[in-house]
């Protein structure tokens, strides 16, 4: 039977990225996004592919969205907790509901999702890999919201990978830099400033002097979910260009 994967946030970037390579590699693919067109276009011509469009952050749909994986495949072997927002500002002008939609999409939803998901990953030995970010590891300027909820989801990953070592689900963190996608327009419009000269600040930033690709992370992620890396579990991993270092 083929393996199965869940991945969030699947409609752009990442998530995207990750879709293509775990399709590509003879996975069972559950997308999972908030906005039916683009995620549909993720899976296109992918008959191994099934979206589910919704709110990840109400635990009842993180729940409907492992039974449809269930039903649809008949085991889960790897959840991608990869959706993300990113609001910034400093603790000044973050609203109420900024924060909150910060923490309910950046580290409740992918508790929601762990939660549920646990006993059929137990089944499976699978795995759960988590998105967070560079700033998950350390503070970030303007993006109060972001670095609490990323840092947050970085400790419930060691934490989760301790409870869940022994009956042989590895649990581990991805922690990216800057990325070569959509957020990154985003996160230029909040701060006003333009596009591509913050495309040409953020590669000369980095050591290597660019940024990380979707293609990347996602190999990463296939890596991290692969029968050789069973014993990497609880970890966090930089994928950033050195900037960490």
């Amino acid at each position: 039977m083929k393996k199965c994967v869940i991945i969030t946030g699947a409609s752009s970037g990442i998530g995207k990225a990750l879709v293509n390579t775990y399709s590509d590699n003879n996975y069972n693919v559950i997308a999972v996004g908030r906005d039916e067109k683009r995620t549909q276009l993720a899976i296109e011509n992918k008959p191994n592919a099934k979206a589910w469009i919704g709110d990840i952050t109400n635990s009842k749909n993180c729940n409907d969205i492992i039974k449809l994986a269930l039903k649809e495949f008949g085991r889960i072997d790897t959840l991608i907790n990869n959706a993300g927002i990113i609001y910034r500002y400093n603790a000044n002008n973050t609203t109420d509901e900024q924060w909150h939609d910060s923490i309910a999409t950046n580290l409740s939803a992918p508790f929601y999702l762990s939660r549920a998901a646990l006993p059929a990953l137990i089944k499976s030995k699978g795995s759960i890999i988590n998105v967070a970010s560079d700033w998950g590891l350390m503070g970030g300027k303007d993006a109060l919201a972001y670095c609490a909820s990323k840092g947050g989801l970085v400790l419930m990953t060691k934490a989760m990978a301790l409870d869940h070592a022994g009956q042989g689900v590895t649990v581990n963190a991805i922690c990216p830099g800057d990325v070569d996608t959509p957020m990154l327009k985003t996160e230029a419009a909040q701060r006003q400033v333009d596009y591509d000269q913050a495309m040409i600040s953020n590669n000369s930033d980095s050591p290597t002097g660019r940024i990380t690709l979707p293609s990347e992370v996602a190999a990463l992620a296939f890596y991290l979910s692969s029968d050789i890396a069973a014993q990497i579990t609880g970890t966090t991993i930089s994928i950033d260009g050195g900037n960490t270092a």
